[in-house]
C-alpha cells in the first residue's frame, strides 16, 4: 500500500520513555515547527483537564452558560442553556449551521461570541456528532473565564513548561490572507498560536508544535499524565481517551471520539489526536510508544496512523 508522505516535516518517536526514532525532511530539524491545525483540540482537551484538576471547573456536566454570565443568547433559543462541556469535547454539541460559517467567526470582533451565537437550535440535544472547529472557541472562553488567565498563559505554565516545550507567544495577521497564509505556509511557524481578537488564541487551530513538542504531549499522556511531575490526572487521560462516540462510519475512518481525542480502533489503548495534512500525536500502549509528526497543509491524508504502524513502528526494535 502507498502512503502520502511527501508533505511530512518530520518525525520523533519515543518508545519506553527515550527518543528511539527521528526523520526531518526539506530542510526541517527536531525543533522547528508547524501548524499542527485540529491537534489544537486535543490540547485544548488536555488544558480543561488540567483546570478541572485545580477545581477551576467542577465536572464536564457543569453547563455551558455558566460561564458567560453577560451573554445574552437570540430570542426564543432555549436548547443553549442545556449544553454541558460535555457536549463540547465529544463534539456532540448542537450548532445552527449545516456547514461552518468560517467568515461570518472570523470576521467578528470577538471570536467566542460569535461561536456561541451559534450554538442551540431548535432541535434540541440528539447527541448526534458533529465534528466541527469553531465551537472549540467556546472551550477556549470557559477556561479564560473559569481560570482568569488568558488560554496561552495557561497553556505555556501548566502544559508546555513542564513538559519542557517552549513557551508560546500570540502571532496574528487579522485579515483574511494573514490566516490562510499561517494556514498554508510551508515554513517553520516558530513558538506560536495563532492570535484571534481579545487576545485569545484560536481553540480549534492555529497551535504550531515540533514534531518533539507533541512526542513529549504524546509520552505525558502515555505514562497517565505525568512527565516528570504530574501534569495531568490519571482519571482526565483514562476519561479523555475512552470511546464516548462510537464507530463513527467511513467518513471518519470508523474510528470513535473520546475527548476531543480519536481512538482509531475499538481498542483504548491506543490514541490520537489528528489535524490536517497528517500532523498527528500517536500512543500505543502496547507497544509503550508516543509519536509525533508534522506536517505542511494539505487535505484529505487519512492515512497517517496506518503509516505509522505500518511503516515507522516495525522499524523500531
Amino acid at each position: 500500500m502507498g502512503y502520502y508522505t511527501d508533505n511530512i516535516c518530520g518525525i520523533a518517536v519515543m518508545k519506553d520513555g527515550k527518543t528511539v526514532y527521528e526523520d526531518y525532511h526539506d530542510g526541517f530539524g527536531r525543533n522547528d515547527t508547524m501548524h499542527v491545525a485540529s491537534v489544537t483540540k486535543s490540547v485544548m482537551s488536555l488544558l480543561t483537564g488540567i483546570a478541572i484538576d485545580k477545581g477551576l471547573i467542577r465536572d464536564t456536566d457543569v453547563r455551558v452558560m455558566d460561564f458567560f454570565p453577560e451573554y445574552v443568547p437570540k430570542r426564543g433559543e432555549k436548547t443553549i442553556y442545556e449544553v454541558r462541556l460535555y457536549h463540547l469535547l465529544t463534539m456532540t454539541a448542537p450548532y445552527k449551521f449545516r456547514s461552518e460559517p468560517w467568515k461570518k467567526v472570523c470576521t467578528s470582533p470577538d471570536w467566542t461570541v460569535a461561536a456561541l451565537d451559534l450554538l442551540g437550535g431548535k432541535k434540541g440535544l440528539t447527541g448526534e456528532f458533529r465534528y466541527n472547529t469553531l465551537g472549540i472557541q467556546i472551550l477556549g472562553g470557559i477556561i479564560e473565564n473559569a481560570s482568569g488567565m488568558k488560554v496561552l498563559d495557561f497553556a505555556n505554565e501548566y502544559l508546555f513548561k513542564p513538559l519542557g516545550i517552549p513557551e508560546h507567544r500570540p502571532y496574528g495577521i487579522d485579515t483574511k490572507e494573514g490566516q490562510y497564509e499561517y494556514l498554508v505556509s510551508k515554513s517553520p511557524r516558530g513558538d506560536v498560536w495563532y492570535d484571534a481578537p481579545k487576545g485569545m488564541v484560536t481553540s480549534g487551530w492555529g497551535l504550531s508544535l515540533s514534531p518533539t513538542d507533541m512526542m513529549k504531549i504524546g509520552q505525558m499522556c502515555l505514562d497517565n499524565g505525568v512527565y516528570g511531575d504530574r501534569i495531568v490526572s490519571q482519571d482526565w487521560i483514562k476519561t479523555m481517551t475512552t470511546p464516548h462516540v462510537r464507530d463513527l462510519g467511513r467518513s471518519y475512518g470508523y474510528m470513535s471520539f473520546g475527548y476531543l481525542w480519536w481512538i482509531p480502533d475499538k481498542d483504548p489503548d491506543v490514541f490520537a489526536a489528528v489535524g490536517d495534512g497528517g500532523n498527528i500525536i500517536y500512543v500505543n500502549r502496547h507497544k509503550n510508544i508516543a509519536a509525533g509528526i508534522t506536517a505542511t497543509f494539505r487535505p484529505r491524508v487519512f492515512d497517517r496512523i496506518d503509516f505509522l504502524e505500518n511503516v515507522i513502528l516495525p522499524q523500531i526494535p
